[in-house]
């Protein structure tokens, strides 16, 4: 099988416009397997892609430019019923409460009444990690805004995606074994919620740099900086081949 991550956006939330909403797809034969996030813009993006819903999304956080394309998913899902409860929407449990504040819980989802938000998805919690099509992903924390409010996601075998965070060197020598890429938050320069350049070049040693594509920085010339100074960095609309795999492991669920 042929495994890709595909880069829907790379933009931090001030460049959404310029670069898209990070969120990024695992494709698995060119056949979306992930989402992961769902802002502003993600959603048009992803139909002009794959011309049909997710089957299945992972929600790092609940700030705006990760969930605000939830309502527009919502929509879609719940005006055609062949379609409705069939999109499976993971996230960690400690989110569930601000998920539901953020998203869920504006009065009257519809104008007509008589409908609850998660109804059109299939809504999956979770703590350590969860299954999907026989694969088993990694859940873990992360260090963005406050602590317990933002998760990364690994595929054993195959790649880390940080989401939003602040370096996570003791994380990453858990999650991101081997040869597995790392798709890390990074901008020109950090800030208490997001990894800066400087911050990579501290806490983490070469071996691991070598890993890394940076993402969720602040425009094309940031991107082009970064890259400058020798490191891989994602493009939106990018596919980046990854590595198969591996069984699940012992602590999977």
């Amino acid at each position: 099988m042929n495994w890709h991550l595909h880069f829907l956006g790379t933009g931090a939330a001030h460049a959404a416009g310029e670069l898209g909403s990070s969120a990024v797809v695992l494709e698995r034969d060119g056949v979306p397997v992930l989402l992961v996030d769902c802002g502003p813009d993600t959603l048009a993006r992803y139909l002009d892609v794959y011309g049909a819903l997710p089957p299945a999304l992972y929600i790092t956080h609940t700030h705006m430019d990760h969930v605000a394309g939830l309502e527009g998913l919502f929509i879609k899902l719940w005006f055609d019923e062949h379609l409705r409860g069939t999109t499976r929407l993971f996230t960690h449990a400690a989110l569930l409460p601000w998920l539901q504040a953020r998203v869920a819980d504006y009065p009257g989802v519809l104008a007509e009444g008589g409908v609850n938000f998660w109804e059109a998805f299939r809504l999956v919690p979770c703590t350590r990690g969860f299954w999907l099509d026989g694969l088993w992903f990694d859940v873990f924390a992360t260090r963005h805004h406050r602590p317990n409010t933002s998760f990364g996601i690994a595929l054993p075998g195959s790649f880390v995606y940080t989401g939003d965070t602040r370096p996570i060197p003791e994380t990453l020598a858990q999650h991101a074994g081997g040869d597995m890429l790392v798709a890390h938050d990074c901008g020109l320069v950090g800030n208490p919620s997001h990894t800066g350049i400087d911050d990579i070049e501290r806490e983490y040693d070469a071996t691991l740099r070598k890993r890394l594509l940076l993402y969720h920085y602040g425009s094309v010339a940031d991107g082009a900086a970064l890259a400058a100074r020798g490191y891989r960095v994602a493009t939106t609309g990018q596919r980046v081949a990854l590595g198969e795999p591996s069984p699940p492991h012992a602590d999977a669920g």
